[in-house]
């Protein structure tokens, strides 16, 4: 589209971005790099600390630009697994798997690529409506200002706004209760390098450890309806688990959401990505390389939908976007489900499994590496003959 075609149209704003977390900062970037006049907005302040285990898997490393530096704090080369506090066994690998991250930082950065790559931020600034039209879609904001954009990204997190407006419907609400404890010295030491994983009592619970430097994260994770329960589990891990004496400087929780298989990722010219969409790994919860990979997909379709002339070429943008995110990310959430179901039948046996049984303890070791995917652990001859047996137990 020349430059004269693209002054005429009336919104001021090709896309809209609502949130500046690993997908609306990709998002933003990918369509600002496709040459389309983007506003990137973010409710709180940047730098805003964001309740994440901040676990950069390989597969979300894989997914950041080439010279995107990641702020890390440590890099993971051993997993220490427990059941239940219980049969702890811990597991080493010769090379780093995952960084270690403060989301303050890396969406940060992430956000500061956007920028660099033309597109224009407002911080602060928070959406309370959409009003679609043909050719447009109206954004209101706080104080009422209104906005106008061919197309609206929504990657504004688990309570999305953007999201109810989809209609996006999740089958799996999880909840994580988390804390960041300052460590120094021998503890610090002990932890460098790293991670422990405890499968908790509750059905498809665990709990983590994670280093970053002089704090650790601390955290449990359940599905929503146990709060008590939950905090339970978090009050009995820390015991186990926190240097004795020393009390957090951070306490927080969320909500993670998994979408319905069938649930929608777009309405018009307004899509949705990562955690807005429900898009995560259902057995782990893993959502940043879910963020990454379907705000790249993202930007993409949103530039499309915005040089979109017609009500077609609008649907056959979003068809495009639907069916990269299932052959990609949908492939991942199912094998996930499947892991997911075996975990909460048997922990105990899912337990065995990761850490007695040598190929099982390289998968998990070269998932988090990313040489590998969920689809692949679990549909090689391991991972199928476990879950056979599971499933008939």
């Amino acid at each position: 589209m020349t430059p004269s075609a693209r002054q005429s149209r009336s919104p001021r704003w090709d896309v809209i971005v609502v949130g500046a977390g690993p997908a609306g900062a990709t998002a933003a970037r990918v369509a600002a790099e496709r040459g389309q006049r983007v506003l990137l907005l973010e409710r709180a302040s940047l730098p805003r600390y964001k309740t994440c285990g901040g676990g950069l898997v390989g597969a979300a490393v894989a997914a950041l630009p080439p010279s995107f530096r990641v702020p890390s704090l440590d890099h993971i080369d051993q997993i220490t697994v427990s059941n239940r506090f219980r049969n702890p066994r811990t597991v080493t690998h010769n090379e780093p798997t995952a960084h270690m991250v403060y989301r303050a930082a890396f969406d940060a950065a992430l956000t500061e690529m956007a920028v660099e790559a033309g597109a224009v931020l407002r911080e602060s600034t928070v959406v309370t409506a959409l009003e679609p039209a043909a050719h447009s879609v109206t954004v209101t904001v706080d104080k009422g200002r209104r906005l106008n954009a061919r197309c609206v990204v929504g990657a504004d997190g688990s309570s999305s706004r953007v999201a109810r407006h989809v209609a996006v419907r999740c089958e799996q609400v999880d909840l994580a209760l988390e804390v960041e404890i300052p460590v120094t010295g021998p503890v610090a030491r002990n932890w460098r390098g790293r991670t422990l994983l405890d499968w908790g009592a509750l059905p498809g619970s665990y709990a983590w450890v994670f280093p970053k430097g002089d704090q650790l994260t601390i955290g449990v994770l359940a599905h929503r309806g146990h709060g008590d329960a939950t905090r339970a589990y978090l009050r009995e891990f820390l015991a186990e688990n926190a240097p004795r004496g020393v009390e957090p400087v951070r306490r927080s929780g969320h909500l993670t959401r998994c979408r319905a298989q069938d649930s929608p990722l777009s309405r018009g010219r307004v899509l949705v990505a990562g955690d807005a969409a429900g898009l995560l790994d259902p057995m782990f919860r893993e959502g940043i390389s879910f963020a990454l990979r379907s705000g790249s997909l993202a930007g993409a379709a949103a530039a499309d939908v915005a040089d979109a002339e017609s009500a077609a070429d609008v649907r056959d943008a979003t068809i495009v976007y639907a069916r990269r995110i299932h052959e990609t990310l949908g492939g991942e959430m199912h094998a996930g489900r499947l892991l997911l179901a075996a975990f909460e039948r048997h922990p105990g046996l899912f337990h065995t499994g990761l850490t007695r049984i040598p190929p099982i303890s390289k998968k998990l070791f070269d998932y988090a590496a990313g040489r590998t995917t969920i689809p692949e652990l679990v549909g090689g001859p391991p991972g199928r003959m476990a879950l056979h047996l599971l499933s008939r137990m």
